[in-house]
């Protein structure tokens, strides 16, 4: 069971299990049919095979990184894994295009931005943004590393379900106040999980001198200065998303949940966790999140 848990999760098929439930999520929580199961399994390719890459390119594969050494002992698999994702994803992206190209040439230049914002910032945050710097990336900007991870995350399980519903329906994309609302709710729920997950990589950010929050601030202080106040800004933004729908009361509690549990894990950070803590636990937050929203939307309806 644990060799089954570590190739779970070190080889990414647990991220795009996240991308897919965070994404239904939003079609459940903002009243909009789920997308076609086409869109899900681009989805899921595209996501796995985009993490996976970002780490097979790692150049060090030693013991003590499990997760690298994994991928180091895993090779074969990984490559197979590889070329299947990307043969699905560019199969599943060719026919969705093809399905709605004529939706996709009327579309307005803000609704582009929206498409492609997303990708872009992933591609920066590996590749370089500077022609006299290869190495100068958004992934070298310690302090900003958690941000741009979490918007490009928000955008693809938070924006694109809406922007593809529209684009089914031939209708232009604009982003209300209650989807405004709902990003920012994501957006700083998955930047918390980033800071969080900065703690695993504490030594090797201090000794490549890369300046994160905790580089920067040390333990304590990023738990307590910055995590938990964000955690509690996120669950403001909840609020007035909740009131702002109409909720029910016993709605917003099931919702609350991944809020709670968040503070309960930020205080559990100050003790040192193994890396499938912070795959699992921490990560998996993203999930128990995306099945409180759903459920809460199947029993509980809005009146």
């Amino acid at each position: 069971m644990n060799k089954i848990a570590r190739s779970y999760f070190f080889s990414n098929y647990f991220y795009g299990t996240c991308v897919l439930a965070l994404s239904m999520e939003t079609n459940f929580q903002l009243g909009i049919a789920l997308n076609p199961p086409l869109y899900y399994l681009f989805l899921f390719a595209a996501s796995v095979w985009y993490y996976t890459k970002s780490y097979t390119s790692e150049a060090s594969y030693t013991q003590f990184n499990q997760r690298a050494y994994w991928y180091k002992t895993h090779q074969q698999i990984i490559f197979y894994s590889q070329n299947i994702l990307l043969v699905t994803a560019t199969l599943a992206g060719i026919i969705l295009l093809f399905q709605n190209l004529d939706a996709l040439r009327s579309m307005k230049i803000i609704e582009w931005i929206y498409l492609l914002i997303f990708p872009i910032t992933a591609l920066l945050y590996y590749e370089s943004i500077s022609p006299k710097n290869p190495t100068h990336n958004l992934r070298s900007i310690g302090w900003l590393k958690p941000f741009v991870i979490s918007f490009v995350w928000t955008g693809v399980v938070s924006i694109y379900p809406l922007i593809f519903a529209s684009i089914e329906k031939g209708d232009h994309f604009t982003l209300s106040w209650l989807e405004q609302m709902f990003f920012l709710k994501n957006f700083l729920f998955i930047a918390i999980l980033c800071i969080l997950f900065d703690i695993k990589d504490y030594a090797a950010d201090h000794n490549s001198q890369l300046k994160t929050f905790v580089v920067r601030l040390g333990l304590r202080k990023t738990l307590f200065y910055i995590i938990l106040p964000m955690a509690i800004l996120g669950f403001i933004s909840y609020i007035f998303f909740a009131l702002y729908r109409g909720l029910p009361l016993s709605r917003i509690l099931i919702n609350s949940i991944p809020f709670i549990l968040l503070i309960i894990v930020t205080w559990s950070m100050q003790r040192r966790k193994s890396i499938l803590y912070y795959l699992a636990v921490i990560d998996g937050l993203m999930l128990i999140k995306a099945a409180c929203g759903i459920i809460g939307v199947l029993l509980f309806k809005i009146k």
